[in-house]
């Protein structure tokens, strides 16, 4: 595999995942996105009032706060707007997947959601020994009065969500004897009633257990060849919960309060590039990634058991890279950006290709290009956010692509392919979307005017 190819993998870092049997911390609050991928962690706007088309010139800009570096998109709930970053002199976009050193400042900070004014931050000296050392990857998590932090060298911090106090701390790779990830800990952590679960890496720790109060492990669970960089899943299927794994060797599942195994599928990563979550519905999951590695699973019905139902379907299958593949449960289609630059729509459980379309992202076929995908509400309308720096609205149905508008909004800052791209997943909620590069977040009205 060419190292051009494999700077792909260096946006690990906003994917979207849906799932018609997942289970999630519920937080659905008016006017938030507190975590990754929204209120219920479906990838779902439920908001209304929302416009049908740009207006002449684009959306308004409600506010721009100049910030630093970093994948990681933003999370808003209590009129805060909490987004991290990494602050260097140095330059992040250098074109080699090998690991950097870069010393620089990685940062949390907490802006006014009206405003965008800073609040607080808070701020540590690191030194990055990743590649494509631009900054954070995972998504803050914002509970209550508390947020909670993973950066990209394994940094995980608990704040109060009002003043920036830190609660408590860990250094994962510290604590469990282990080195981040070539592309840094990118899987955004899950809260599960009283526990924070997140990839840690290490010998029998490949994911863990934390109270969410305090910082104490609960329990550690898996060894894996890579940490890799897909987020923990929890889901009810078989008569009981699972949490389900996608590592660079396996698919696997344990039992989220214990962290006992319950069932595991091999799998072969393409240089231990896995990234998407796990796709769950009915007893089925999917997986896929970089050239053309895909699984379908069937589970047990009475027990939670699970068999191979097909791999490596070709290009039938959808092989996720940059973004997570949406799935509606109501058609069982899949849709999702595959590594070649093309939005896909695929039928599930069959795996069977229903069209294919690079208009998502304009005037070219770009490999691995990218488009982020949010669905407004059950329509067949979706907010997608193309690497060139574009707002697009779309209707997909299992009949095809249908672009209705688009609009750009902010500039890609960083490189990949030889072309700029920006490759961080905003947030949308109070009618707005909160997108970041790497020198800016703006805060866009999407809102019809009353």
């Amino acid at each position: 595999m060419s190292k051009t190819t494999l700077f792909l993998l260096s946006c690990l870092f906003a994917l979207v995942l849906v799932s018609g049997d997942l289970i999630a911390q519920s937080t659905t609050l008016t006017g938030s996105w507190p975590h990754w991928m929204g209120p219920d962690r479906n990838n779902t706007w439920n908001e209304s009032g929302l416009i049908d088309k740009f207006p002449e010139g684009g959306p308004a800009i409600a506010w721009r706060t100049k910030i630093g570096s970093g994948y990681s998109g933003p999370a808003i709930a209590n009129g805060k707007v909490i987004i991290s970053d990494f602050v260097t002199n140095d330059d992040f976009t250098q074109s080699n997947f090998q690991r950097l050193k870069m010393k620089g400042t990685e940062r949390v900070l907490c802006l006014d959601e009206k405003t965008g004014k800073e609040i607080w931050k808070h701020e540590v000296d690191l030194v990055y020994a990743i590649s494509y050392p631009a900054g954070p990857r995972c998504t803050p998590v914002i509970e209550g009065d508390r947020v909670y932090t993973l950066g990209a060298e394994g940094n995980l911090y608990c704040f109060n969500l009002e003043t920036g106090d830190v609660i408590w701390s860990k250094e994962l790779k510290k604590e469990y004897k282990t080195n981040s990830a070539l592309w840094g800990y990118a899987g955004h952590p899950l809260i599960d009633g009283d526990n924070l679960i997140t990839l840690a890496g290490g010998r029998g720790s490949h994911v863990v257990a934390l109270n969410k109060n305090d910082g104490t492990e609960v329990w550690r669970s898996s060894t894996s060849k890579e940490t890799g960089y897909s987020p923990p899943t929890i889901i009810n299927a078989s008569g009981v919960r699972q949490l389900i794994l996608l590592r660079p060797d396996a698919v696997s599942s344990v039992n989220p309060d214990t962290g006992s195994e319950y069932w595991s599928v091999p799998y072969e990563a393409t240089s231990n590039s896995i990234i998407m979550s796990p796709v769950c519905f009915d007893n089925y999951v999917y997986a896929a990634g970089y050239s053309r590695k895909s699984l379908m699973i069937e589970l047990g019905k009475d027990a939670p058991t699970a068999k191979e139902l097909w791999r490596n379907k070709g290009r039938d299958a959808i092989s996720p890279v940059n973004v997570q593949p949406y799935f509606d449960k109501k058609t069982n289609v899949l849709y999702g950006m595959d590594h070649n630059g093309e939005m896909r729509a695929t039928q599930l459980p069959e795996g069977k290709l229903l069209w294919k379309t690079t208009e998502p992202i304009p005037g070219r076929r770009a490999g691995n290009g990218t488009a982020f995908i949010v669905r407004q509400g059950d329509s067949d309308r979706y907010w997608l956010f193309n690497d060139v720096g574009e707002l697009v609205i779309a209707e997909m149905t299992p009949k095809g692509y249908q672009g209705i508008d688009r609009a750009k909004v902010i500039e890609p800052t960083n490189r990949a392919f030889n072309r700029p791209v920006v490759w961080s997943m905003p947030a949308f909620a109070n009618r707005r979307a909160y997108i970041r590069n790497d020198k800016e977040i703006i805060c866009v009205e999407l809102g019809k005017s009353e």
